[in-house]
């Protein structure tokens, strides 16, 4: 039987849950319909697309926990918190936030600014306004770059008198925003980069939120595909529990693992593809979560500051997590990924001179329990979030061709939500609706909008 795209949007809705097949409690099915690489955002919004559809689906995980890059900790610290992904956008047409009510999960807007902390102190009104005017010119000139015949990098058109803001508009457009520095940044792919202003927060944390969609689909943990064989035809994927024959496969691992050779094809994915993927690295970007009980800092609940830096070792904290005695600092970009480097002990020592810069040595000395995270060097995804060298963001729609019966998806492959869930969530549905066309199960009608075409920001005049 061929469904049609919105039957199956409709039956979407109604998905009966499936077990998740743990590596050691269930054997690996030895065929299905489509195969998906990865459960992550873009892997459980496929397996569910294609399970709406009634065709037989299998995720493989390396992993052995469900949520990619969206993971959520509850058990080093007395709340949740997110170690990967926090935000949602797009409240008036992300699936993803109607998806998280319909589970039991709180959704809440997040904070809509940030506090400016100048040495010691908090930043006067007027001050404020210099660095938001200091943003909005910078983002201003880089709209006006995107727009001619060369790509550029960010760093290159940025005026030359932002004086004392420099820093914490180069800190906020780049390390903070895409996890690399400007000068590593396409103007063309931050300008196209859909606007993220209306941030969307889960209570019980994103990773949560990806788990509880996961568990209505078949997820094989702890089996990482090391090989796949492929054709116009059908696909195998070879994995430490077995081997998978499949009509086609959706890969959702990051541009860094596609890139790295830890899955072998043959034939060999085409060279177009990893040059595409090459242009479009993943970012650096970590969490250093501080226990700071009695709020020393004196900030309210999910506050989020940054400082008037003057170099690229700076941060963002977002304080008072939920309301907890959680405080994450955040670094990013060149200076991020080198701290990261240098390991846990470097990352937190860092996170304890910059409260210390801030706010004093006693609020630094109320230190307790720390957590860091190390995304560079998490095998399974090396990195944060992709971003595009200059040059490089066509290679966004590359990704998204066909190759062979294989398809790939995640946020790398979205135009304008790329570094976000939401982009790998939709990017995940449209390489399932593009893998049951390949197989027949799916019948073309009138495109169904998305978040990307309902509500894209139209260029600056």
């Amino acid at each position: 039987m061929t469904i049609t795209r919105r039957g199956f949007l409709s039956a979407s809705a109604g998905l009966a849950a499936m077990p998740v097949l743990r590596a050691s409690a269930a054997p690996l099915p030895r065929e299905a319909d489509i195969v998906v690489i990865g459960a992550g955002a873009a892997g459980i919004a496929a397996a569910r697309r294609i399970a709406a559809a009634n065709r037989k689906v299998v995720v493989v995980e390396a992993a052995s926990q469900i949520g990619g890059r969206c993971i959520t900790d509850t058990t080093t610290f007395d709340v949740p918190f997110d170690r990967g992904a926090r935000w949602m956008h797009n409240p008036e047409t992300n699936p993803m936030i109607r998806l998280a009510r319909s589970v039991g999960l709180d959704v809440l807007p997040a904070p809509s600014g940030q506090k400016m902390r100048i040495g010691r102190r908090n930043a006067r009104a007027g001050e404020t306004e210099e660095f938001l005017a200091a943003l909005v010119r910078a983002n201003r000139t880089i709209d006006e770059a995107s727009r001619g015949k060369l790509d550029t990098s960010c760093a290159s058109v940025l005026p030359k008198d932002l004086g004392d803001w420099a820093g914490a508009t180069e800190f906020m457009l780049g390390a903070s925003f895409a996890g690399k520095d400007l000068k590593e940044l396409s103007a063309i792919d931050k300008a196209r980069a859909q606007d993220r202003n209306a941030a969307i927060a889960c209570r019980q944390g994103l990773g949560t939120l990806i788990t509880k969609l996961g568990e209505q689909a078949p997820v094989a943990l702890s089996t990482p595909a090391s090989r796949i064989a492929w054709s116009n035809r059908d696909v195998s994927v070879e994995t430490p529990s077995g081997k998978i024959v499949a009509r086609a496969a959706i890969i959702t691992v990051s541009t860094n693992v596609l890139t790295s050779g830890a899955i072998k094809f043959a034939p060999d994915i085409p060279k177009r593809t990893l040059d595409a993927a090459s242009k479009l690295t993943l970012g650096s970007y970590d969490h250093i979560v501080l226990q700071l009980p009695g709020n020393p800092l004196g900030l309210s609940r999910d506050d989020i500051l940054i400082e008037q830096s003057n170099s690229t070792r700076t941060a963002l904290m977002f304080a008072n997590i939920g309301g907890s005695s959680l405080c994450s600092i955040d670094v990013g970009g060149s200076f991020g990924r080198d701290l990261s480097e240098q390991g846990e002990k470097a990352m937190t020592a860092f996170a304890r001179e910059w409260i210390t810069k801030l706010f004093g040595s006693e609020a630094a000395s109320a230190v307790q329990k720390t957590s860091v995270t190390r995304w560079n060097a998490s095998p399974f995804v090396m990195g944060a979030m992709s971003a595009s060298s200059p040059g490089g963001q066509l290679s966004r729609r590359t990704l998204t061709e066909p190759i062979g019966c294989m398809f790939l998806a995640g946020e790398a492959t979205h135009e304008t939500l790329w570094g976000t869930v939401d982009g790998a969530w939709e990017s995940g549905e449209r390489a399932a609706d593009a893998a049951l066309r390949k197989i027949g199960a799916l019948r073309d009608e009138p495109d169904v909008p998305t978040q990307s075409t309902k509500k894209r920001r139209a260029p600056r005049q």
